[in-house]
């Protein structure tokens, strides 16, 4: 039997992407009391609002979910709204699930808060060794100060607070919306309506040179149960594949599974973003026995499809 089947827990972020795959999750293991707050009831940047959440639903665990997120170019836009709106959420939830006797607080970070030059793979270790890639900097410091709150409230309240690093997601549900969405939904979306338009060609942001790694939405919702479960250390943890793929190589992966057959257009004034991304993924394995499943050109599949039939639905 699950330890978490008889607890009470709160998942912020629950009705988003991940949040609606997690919960999904939980219920599988036995979990059958979560509540989500709606941001429309509950605006967790605000002080009163995180104590009156805590108080109605009086969670044992905390998972929180919930961000404020975007691609590099609503990084750029939004570097204030993004810093602001992401650390004060997580300060506040932490600090009044301390007060409330929260059992466990799970805390969802970035690999936005690694060093822009990290050696690859990224390890653990080394996440204070440099400052962040400059677009997305604010949004992962925000997250960053996040590790330091769960690992300091460890050390003088004794409070059990943990702290996860999922790579970039993907999958079913994503946000395919052109100005906040992350590079696989952004690139579906713009091969699927290219090809229905009959163009001839597709533009790209940056050179197509630096790499990323991708963890299928289930796999993130499953590293995360279970390290709700069976993870009880200071240390923050790596969710992801350990395997990274140039940009150029995923445009025209995706490419190929759309049917596109244009050109493939690349605008080297954007930015690129951070050089290359790929997780070591050892200690998940080592901790709490997680390793993702899903491959990675099926995994797009499945994603693809799903736009299909939700452009299908809105006549996209």
């Amino acid at each position: 039997m699950s330890s978490l089947q008889k607890k009470r827990i709160v998942v912020t972020g629950g009705a988003g992407f991940l949040g609606t795959v997690l919960i999904r999750n939980l219920r599988g293991r036995g979990c059958e009391n979560i509540s989500v707050p709606l941001i429309e009831e509950y605006d967790l940047t605000r002080e009163a609002v995180v104590g009156r959440m805590y108080a109605d639903m009086r969670p044992d665990v905390v998972i929180h979910l919930a961000a404020v997120v975007g691609g590099i170019g609503a990084n750029r836009e939004n570097p204030g709204k993004y810093f602001y709106d992401n650390a004060k959420m997580g300060i506040e939830l932490m600090e009044q699930a301390r007060v409330n006797g929260v059992e466990k607080f799970v805390q969802i970070g970035t690999i936005c808060a690694y060093p822009k030059f990290c050696p690859v793979p990224f390890n653990e270790d080394d996440i204070w060794n440099g400052y962040p890639e400059e677009t997305n900097a604010p949004y992962g410091l925000a997250k960053k100060m996040l590790l330091v709150q769960a690992q300091a409230y460890r050390q003088q309240y004794g409070f059990n607070a943990i702290y996860l690093l999922p790579v970039n997601l993907y999958g079913p549900g994503d946000n395919f919306d052109p100005k906040s969405s992350h590079v696989i939904p952004a690139l579906i979306r713009k091969c699927v309506e290219a090809q229905a338009r009959g163009d001839k060609e597709i533009v790209c942001w940056g050179t197509g040179k630096p790499s990323r790694e991708f963890l299928y939405v289930d796999d993130a919702a499953e590293g995360i149960a279970l390290a709700t479960e069976l993870y009880d250390k200071p240390e923050p943890v790596n969710l992801g594949t350990g395997r990274e793929i140039a940009i150029k190589d995923l445009v025209e992966l995706i490419a190929r599974l759309t049917g596109f057959q244009g050109r493939i257009v690349w605008d080297d004034t954007k930015p690129d973003g951070q050089p290359r991304r790929c997780l070591d993924t050892t200690r998940a394995a080592r901790e709490f026995g997680f390793r993702a499943t899903m491959e990675f050109e099926e995994g797009l599949r499945r994603t693809i499809e799903w736009f299909r039939a939700s452009a299908s639905a809105r006549r996209l």
